[in-house]
């Protein structure tokens, strides 16, 4: 009963995020806004970390097991209700429906794309690794106390909410790819300084460093992901956020099977290590996304290629670009 509880738990989720990542896509077609829209829903996952830890504690000590997922039940039923009031669920019609299948396949082609979800998927398995190794190995080096245990990740969170909230303006601004390389080049640093903490005070820099590396990877690309399907696709938002959701996924679920039989290999403290050197090798490949979308947004196009609908005084407004050239917004600082 709780695999079947946590499976449809983990359902939703990733529906909400791939719909909650198009409803942005979509309603905001200027890079800054969406960059920094992007970058405060993302953020709000490491705030509903911060709290829910602390806050499920607190309930389930003086209240009963339930009392957390009561509140969450109600929460859940309270944003249902803001939703209905305050969203537009008009449906937007297409004037083209291309098999899904090819448009998976056309994405999956495209190698920036490729280079995205990779970098995402990377940076992911660091902390998918982390999760369930490091309370074992801290139980077992460290001896902390039980409650300690708790406080562990509170620096990733925090790093996170940093990172997500602070750093999708900046990343537009200075150029995603510079951004992304030193946020990959942290995470990595910060697996390789994980193993070297012999107190549980020691563990706050590397964890935060972690968890901002990881957050302002994300305010970096997941807002360019959008600007490449806008360019270069058909504006599939939903295939595309598809897609990042099925990378964090595959960390989270490949990384937690893996880890626990590599420990047993090679120990946690080289799992960690090997972790961090393989993010800095993969930082080169970031280089990559400079030029080629650079490129692909100086050059315009000359096909209808770009399809969604926003919301303009509580209407909808569908936008179909012509025959004629287009060219999205953007500043040509951020192509250098």
């Amino acid at each position: 009963m709780l695999l079947l509880a946590r499976s449809l738990q983990g359902f939703a989720s990733a529906c909400i995020s791939v719909s909650g990542m198009c409803i942005v896509a979509e309603q905001y077609d200027d890079e800054v806004h969406r960059s920094k829209v992007m970058g405060v829903v993302l953020g709000s996952i490491a705030l509903g970390v911060l709290t829910g830890y602390p806050v499920g504690g607190f309930l389930y000590d003086f209240l009963n097991k339930a009392a957390p997922f009561i509140l969450i039940a109600v929460l859940v039923l309270l944003d249902i209700g803001l939703q209905l009031t305050f969203m537009n669920f008009k449906s937007t019609t297409l004037d083209e429906s291309p098999d899904s299948t090819s448009v998976w396949r056309t994405l999956l082609s495209d190698h920036l794309i490729l280079i995205i979800l990779g970098s995402i998927w990377i940076s992911s398995s660091a902390m998918s690794i982390l999760e369930p190794c490091l309370p074992i190995w801290l139980m077992a080096h460290v001896k902390p106390e039980k409650w300690q245990l708790g406080t562990v990740f509170i620096p990733d969170s925090v790093g996170y909410l940093v990172g997500t909230n602070f750093f999708g303006g900046i990343a537009y601004r200075v150029g995603r790819w510079r951004v992304a390389i030193a946020a990959m080049l942290l995470v990595g640093v910060s697996c390789l300084l994980v193993p070297t903490a012999n107190t549980i005070s020691g563990l706050v820099g590397p964890h935060l460093g972690l968890g901002l590396g990881i957050g302002v990877l994300d305010s970096a690309l997941v807002p360019l992901l959008a600007s490449v399907v806008d360019s270069r696709h058909s504006a599939h938002y939903g295939s595309i956020y598809a897609l990042q959701q099925t990378a964090v996924s595959l960390a989270y679920s490949i990384g937690p099977l893996f880890g626990g039989e590599l420990v047993k290999a090679m120990g946690f403290s080289w799992l960690m290590r090997c972790v961090g050197l393989i993010n800095i090798i993969y930082c080169p490949a970031l280089i990559l996304l400079s030029p080629s979308l650079g490129a692909s947004k100086r050059l315009g196009f000359t096909e209808s290629i770009v399809r969604y609908s926003a919301t303009e005084n509580g209407g909808t407004k569908h936008i179909v670009s012509s025959k004629e050239s287009y060219q999205r917004f953007y500043d040509p600082e951020d192509s250098d």
